[in-house]
């Protein structure tokens, strides 16, 4: 299938396994935003931010993690999608990103250990593996093993989420498998020593994502897109590897499944952010192709690539590469605009500060402070301000956090006693 449809050209439209066609090969990828408001809601400034990017030219956004689980998020302004919330803020979010003709993807995620220890809710594994970052692996709580009930119930939420963001005006859902999240924790040799249909082999390890899978598609209509954000490799040596990333691939391609993009790494090994700890030296630009073009060889599903792209001519060459979508993320948090000033041929004049510090997990948490500081100066309306240094954007994000803690810690006790038990079994 992916090599029906592999191009060149960039501004080339694709057509995906449900009928969806994209006008073009650029995917705005995800960056987690951390902007949600009480009830962990999409605020204006997000739904402007995506009204933004949406008139900027590429040919899909793809938003920042949504939480299917409101007791278990990546950080306290995670925006959750659940059972239990209003449609109308999301649809005006789906409305605002479509605009511009760009098609809109939500990206649905659930931590599981990836969790602050100062967060209120669940620390969730597969196993009871905590994070090892050296010594900031404090500043994460201890996972308890997830029963199978929870297991069962988590593949439930993921269904919900999908099916109500179809019902909000999404196009089409994200899975993410990737980064250390829950799915992806699951997929590890390391972090997952389970041993019950859940554990051991590579089959057991994705029943939960293909559970998943299965889950979503059966419970949305046939032309919504279902994609998934899978790793090509942890980077972590004895952890989930290129192969094992080609067989999941495999696994998911007569699931329906539309597109799988590649990306890699975890907070222990933040390759995401150019930082692996293998001992492998990320390029400097597009950091996985060399795995991802091994991946597209022969893979019944197209991919797309995202990580570390931000000249067009980078991008052309992963498009050569039998990779049929383009992921950017940082550089759309600098140059909004950047695929529409691809197409009229000129390209982005400036560039976020490199972080050169040692300690890579610190080097990560500052990086993406400088992304996020730049995605609150969008959603106000105003132009990015490159010039900010890692330790002033780190502190900046953290006065943010804290004050996104506040407003989640008061939201979740507010909740119906009943439901936060129940999730709890």
């Amino acid at each position: 299938m992916s090599e029906k449809i592999s191009a060149t050209d960039l501004f080339q439209p694709i057509t995906l396994r449900s009928g969806h066609m994209l006008p073009n090969r650029i995917a705005k990828a995800a960056m987690e935003e951390g902007m949600a408001a009480m009830g962990q809601l999409p605020t204006d400034g997000l739904i402007e931010l995506y009204r933004r990017w949406g008139s900027g030219g590429a040919g899909v956004l793809i938003t920042g993690n949504v939480m299917v689980h409101a007791e278990a998020l990546t950080g306290p302004g995670g925006v959750v999608l659940d059972e239990n919330s209003p449609l109308g803020p999301f649809a005006a979010w789906a409305k605002a990103g479509k605009a511009g003709g760009a098609a809109m993807w939500m990206q649905i995620s659930h931590p599981g250990r990836q969790i602050q220890a100062n967060m209120p809710g669940v620390i969730w594994g597969p196993s009871d593996k905590t994070v090892d970052v050296g010594k900031h692996s404090k500043n994460f709580g201890r996972p308890t093993a997830m029963t199978a009930q929870q297991i069962h119930a988590t593949v439930d939420r993921f269904a919900t989420t999908a099916q109500r963001a179809e019902a909000a005006g999404f196009d089409g859902v994200e899975i993410h498998a990737a980064h250390g999240y829950l799915l992806s924790q699951f997929l590890s040799p390391l972090v997952n020593t389970r041993t019950d249909g859940w554990g051991g082999s590579l089959e057991n390890r994705a029943r939960i994502l293909l559970d998943i899978v299965r889950e979503v598609r059966a419970r949305v209509s046939p032309t919504f897109v279902v994609a998934v954000k899978l790793n090509s490799a942890d980077f972590q040596r004895g952890g989930f590897d290129a192969d094992d990333a080609r067989s999941v691939i495999a696994m998911l391609a007569p699931l329906g499944v539309d597109l799988v993009e590649v990306s890699g790494g975890s907070y222990e090994s933040p390759a995401m952010s150019g930082r692996p700890v293998d001992g492998r030296t990320a390029a400097r630009e597009a950091y996985f192709l060399e795995l991802a073009s091994e991946l597209a060889q022969n893979t019944p599903v197209p991919l797309m690539l995202t990580g570390g792209i931000t000249r067009r001519e980078t991008a052309e060459q992963v498009l050569a590469n039998n990779v049929a979508l383009v992921g950017i993320g940082t550089a759309l948090a600098v140059t909004p605009d950047l695929p529409a000033r691809w197409r009229a041929g000129t390209d982005a004049t400036t560039s976020l500060k490199p972080v050169t510090w040692k300690d890579k997990p610190l080097a990560s948490l500052a990086g993406m402070g400088m992304v996020r500081y730049q995605l609150r100066r969008l959603a106000r309306g105003k132009q990015p301000a490159v010039n900010i240094g890692p330790a002033r954007a780190l502190v900046a994000d953290q006065l943010v956090k804290r004050r996104a803690l506040r407003q989640y810690s008061k939201w979740l006790a507010a909740r119906p006693h009943s439901e936060i038990g129940a999730s709890r079994v």
